[in-house]
């Protein structure tokens, strides 16, 4: 057997960064800091970036951070966007709360299911988005919430790949 496959393929030093437990949370809190880039739009197509991160990371590895994690960086998110307070803490700690039931219940899980579940949480996020500002009579024809959605769903992937180079980075894997 040769020598170099006795090696070990990692290099002296290498490892996980320092504080590489809370840097999924930091990196959903950048996330929700996009929003407040200055695009103007008259209608808001842009996808929630933190939600987009939040399900990717959960989805991605689902021991980075308990549930209730979702609700002070849904707080976060709120002061953030300008979303009523609680909005996004009730929404994301749902989700989170879903996602913890369907590992549970479910034994495998490929990509296209995880696509899947990712729509259905991203809809359930603008739905309530929605819901919320008809309540407050700011609300605006369901139809004008159908691109931001699709440009959710379509930007997930993006945002699942983001995730697992951020994952490789913060672990220290080649």
């Amino acid at each position: 057997m040769p020598r170099s496959a006795l090696a070990s393929r990692r290099r002296i030093g290498q490892g996980p960064i320092p504080l590489a437990e809370y840097f999924p949370a930091v990196s959903v809190l950048v996330a929700s800091l996009l929003a407040v880039l200055p695009i103007v739009t008259q209608t808001g197509w842009f996808p929630s970036f933190g939600f987009l991160l939040l399900i990717a990371w959960r989805l991605y590895r689902n021991d980075v951070w308990p549930s209730w994690w979702a609700a002070p960086l849904g707080l976060f998110n709120d002061l953030v966007t300008g979303a009523p307070i609680g909005l996004s803490v009730t929404v994301w700690t749902m989700a989170m709360l879903a996602l913890d039931l369907l590992d549970r219940r479910t034994i495998w899980r490929d990509y296209w299911v995880e696509w899947a579940l990712a729509a259905v949480l991203i809809l359930f996020n603008e739905s309530a988005e929605w819901q919320v500002a008809a309540w407050m009579r700011g609300g605006v024809p369901f139809a004008s919430m159908v691109p931001p959605i699709l440009i959710s769903i379509a930007a997930f992937p993006i945002a699942a790949w983001v995730v697992a180079k951020l994952d490789q980075w913060r672990l220290g894997s080649p």
